[in-house]
């Protein structure tokens, strides 16, 4: 399966052609994928059923509440963080259950899945003052004419602020950006661009021809999000395919019956090789200023490469991710996790080792699942489909080996199964680590999963433990011994129900042990941060006050 050097950079060279515009009327937008909520979604919604734990020796309670489609947070100490709003691009930051104040507005594209993300502190915070965001911007979107194409290829590097939008075309080729601030105590003031990434999804333009795909809507979906600094000291930021199917996505040659043969582009902006307009569906591992740390997996074969190319593969951690709104370091080994989303079949939870490809869009779940895989994304609507019609379902390979045999092949890549998986669609949303004995002594090290949708058990929250080499997830139902939850439709929790510690914490984007050693999930839909403690914690404070008195 490894390719040469040579052959490698030969497919890799860029077309960069960019083609005419002509179409159809464009037809109004709609989303067949995984959508954490729609953008007219606010804290003025009807009150959620309150959030319960599932366990006698756990409670929960909320840490704050009224605000605007939280996304996630970041701790500055003991009952003090920020807090992102997805749709407003705002920066709050909460003290003791209070917001004190907005410490940064972006002036955002929120629709669909974007808007502002993510956020990391640099490992020296505060003595290092550096937060980086990873958030969508805004230009005014293309005339009808040219709709095709947007009206820049990226926003300046100094951010907008104030005014929001949610029109889906209003935005940049590359839209989405990590920008690294300066803490100063009472706001956040820019500092430098990290990376600019694709964000702009309108793929039913007339070239390249003979796609079948002029009926494509656009979209503004799997653009990731979630940034996270390593315990190795470099930031790692996650980003899904944003609709392209190109190399990242395990088609070498781009969107041809098998992935395979004669190079033909991606899209209207060429592809299908990794140039920055085709930098998708990746964790990309930086430097804290940027640049590309000469350990990464693939820095030697970027550096052969070459070029935007080279540069893109020389940033690469990992490759083959359809989309994710979680990715978490196990705070014991320090090894790498991610949630990725599947369309309608096999979710997964996976251990990322460095140069891992995970497989999508040849693979999704084991790889000897394959037949299943199949068949659940060609079954009649709503089912059918892998989100962009240039690639049908009906081109997935009939066969463990062939499919393996497909994969675009990195040097010194590697593939595995994903440490579990659920046959039909589940949308896991945020992950964490419990980090400490805070929760007792049996949750400590254990992975927490939140939901991407309310539909199962009106946002569950799923709790895994590790086995001891904290690689593989440990399970206690004979039924799970091949690490897939054979559950009978979407939204099923069939096989499942051992992890669930948890419900009612609506869509759950982000989740983190705190300063005080409690667990935090943060709820985008239900406009909260929720905080997980032990039921002990209650039992000492009531004696406490008893002695007091």
């Amino acid at each position: 399966m490894r390719k040469n050097i040579n052959q490698l950079c030969a497919q890799l060279a860029n077309i960069g052609n960019i083609f005419p515009v002509f179409g159809l009327l464009m037809l109004a937008f709609t989303l067949t994928t995984t959508v954490i909520i729609t953008p007219e979604a606010n804290a003025q919604t009807p009150t959620p059923t309150p959030p319960s734990m599932l366990v006698t020796n756990l409670r929960v309670r909320t840490a704050v509440s009224g605000l605007n489609q939280p996304i996630s947070i970041a701790f500055l100490g003991n009952n003090d963080f920020f807090v992102l709003e997805k749709a407003t691009g705002q920066v709050k930051r909460v003290t003791n259950g209070v917001v004190q104040s907005t410490v940064l507005d972006l002036a955002v594209n929120s629709a669909s899945e974007r808007g502002l993300l993510g956020i990391a502190l640099h490992p020296n915070f505060p003595t290092n003052p550096g937060v980086y965001l990873y958030w969508t911007c805004q230009v005014p979107p293309p005339p009808f004419e040219t709709r095709f194409f947007p009206t820049q290829e990226e926003c300046p590097d100094q951010p907008a602020l104030g005014a929001d939008t949610t029109n889906i075309l209003a935005v940049p080729l590359r839209g989405n950006r990590v920008d690294r601030f300066v803490w100063n105590g009472t706001s956040l003031v820019f500092d430098h661009n990290l990376i600019k990434l694709h964000a702009f999804q309108n793929d039913g333009a007339p070239d390249p021809p003979n796609q079948g795909d002029s009926a494509q809507n656009p979209a503004g979906n799997h653009n990731g999000g979630v940034i996270r600094f390593g315990p190795d000291g470099k930031l790692y930021i996650i980003i899904g395919d944003n609709g392209r199917r190109g190399q990242l996505q395990n088609l070498p040659s781009g969107p041809t019956l098998t992935g395979l043969g004669p190079i033909v582009p991606d899209d209207q902006f060429g592809g299908p090789q990794p140039d920055n307009n085709h930098f998708t569906g990746v964790i990309i591992r930086l430097n804290p200023d940027g640049t590309a740390p000469p350990d990464n997996p693939f820095y030697d074969v970027g550096s052969k490469i070459g070029g935007e190319v080279g540069t893109n593969i020389r940033k690469t951690f990992a490759y083959g991710i359809r989309n994710s709104f979680g990715m978490a370091f196990d705070p014991e080994s320090g090894n790498l996790w991610d949630q990725e989303n599947g369309d309608d079949a096999f979710d997964e939870l996976n251990l990322v080792l460095p140069g891992s490809n995970s497989g999508w869009i040849q693979l999704m779940g084991p790889a000897e699942r394959i037949a299943q895989f199949k068949a659940i994304e060609t079954s009649p609507p709503p089912f059918f489909g892998l989100q962009q019609l240039r690639w049908p379902p009906t081109r997935l390979a009939d066969s463990a080996s062939e499919a393996l045999a497909r994969l675009f092949d990195l040097p010194d890549s590697n593939y595995s199964d994903p440490e579990f998986s659920w046959k039909f669609a589940v949308a896991p949303g945020g992950i964490g680590f419990m980090n400490g004995r805070g929760l007792g002594p049996q949750y400590d090290g254990d992975l927490f999963v939140g939901a991407a949708r309310t539909t199962l058990e009106g946002g569950y929250l799923f709790h895994f433990n590790l086995t001891g080499n904290r690689r593989k997830i440990g399970v206690d139902d004979p039924r799970l011994e091949d690490r897939v939850a054979d559950n009978l439709a979407k939204f099923d929790i069939t096989e499942s129900e051992e992890f669930l510690i948890g419900r009612n914490f609506g869509v759950g984007t982000d989740i983190q042990t705190g300063p005080n050693g409690n667990l935090y999930v943060v709820s985008l839909s239900n406009g909260a941060v929720y905080e997980v403690y032990s039921r002990k914690q209650t039992f000492t404070s009531k004696i406490q006050k008893a002695d007091s008195e």
